[in-house]
């Protein structure tokens, strides 16, 4: 993420809670503890679902705040639209608090959720944490799960080449597109070869200090990045569940 000027896009119908984001995010300037100088904060506002969708498409927003009482369209729909193309970070916000609908959200490429009312300070450091994550910059897996022995810069197993430095992933030769949280999760487990990493860990590692169902965003995000590289997502052979404590990366015989 360049220095200078970083874009993010508020996507909301009501325009006193756009006004409240678009103050607090401009003022905030998001800067990272690594940033030299912060950078300055440009904000995109859209009142409807197609407006939003134009403007992420226009202008590669580096965060994407999203409600989803849009009056043309289901937030879900938008969210699913923009994850098409774009790896930015999405937070949604919403005034429902049911686990089903937060679970149709991360299915549809949301990377965290917020319920009304919300504060500015917990909003923006979850950006903060997002935009981390999304930056990708060589780190290790986190506080939580701790640092891998020797990280090698490209890991192999399978078909698959993930390029620790490169943030690149391919599988037979093809590139695959991963969200920064399917990134952030896919980096932790494949640096921590064979090791059992807990629910709690693995929470820590990709969500940071934030608050949820540690198991059901994992759940949900383990079987995204499943059905990317496994041959049989539904008898997986690299991610490994360990029922009720969490998850193994398994790398067998590359190639």
């Amino acid at each position: 993420m360049p220095a200078g000027t970083l874009t993010v896009l508020v996507i909301d119908d009501e325009p006193q809670i756009r006004r409240v984001l678009h103050n607090a995010l401009a003022a905030a300037r998001l800067a990272l503890p690594e940033d030299a100088e912060p950078p300055a904060v440009r904000v995109l506002e859209a009142g409807t679902g197609r407006d939003g969708v134009d403007l992420a498409a226009a202008e590669a927003p580096a965060l994407v705040v999203l409600d989803l009482g849009l009056p043309d369209a289901n937030g879900i729909d938008v969210c699913r639209e923009i994850r098409r193309w774009s790896t930015a970070p999405i937070i949604v916000l919403s005034a429902r608090h049911a686990d089903t609908e937060k679970a149709a959200l991360l299915d549809a490429g949301a990377d965290d959720y917020m319920t009304k009312p919300f504060s500015t300070v917990e909003l923006l450091a979850r950006a903060r944490a997002q935009l981390r994550r999304a930056r990708g910059a060589g780190r290790g897996a986190g506080r939580g799960a701790g640092r891998g022995a020797d990280e090698a810069a490209v890991v192999s197993f399978g078909d698959v080449v993930v390029d620790l430095q490169r943030r690149r992933v391919e599988r037979a030769g093809t590139p695959l597109h991963l969200t920064p949280t399917e990134w952030a999760l896919l980096r932790t487990l494949v640096t921590h070869p064979r090791q059992t990493l807990t629910h709690g860990q693995l929470f820590r590692a990709v969500w940071g200090n934030a608050e949820g169902d540690a198991q059901q965003y994992l759940r949900v995000y383990v079987g995204h990045l499943r059905r990317k590289i496994e041959g049989d997502p539904v008898r997986p052979r690299f991610i490994q569940t360990e029922p009720g404590v969490g998850y193994r990366f398994e790398p067998g015989e590359a190639g």
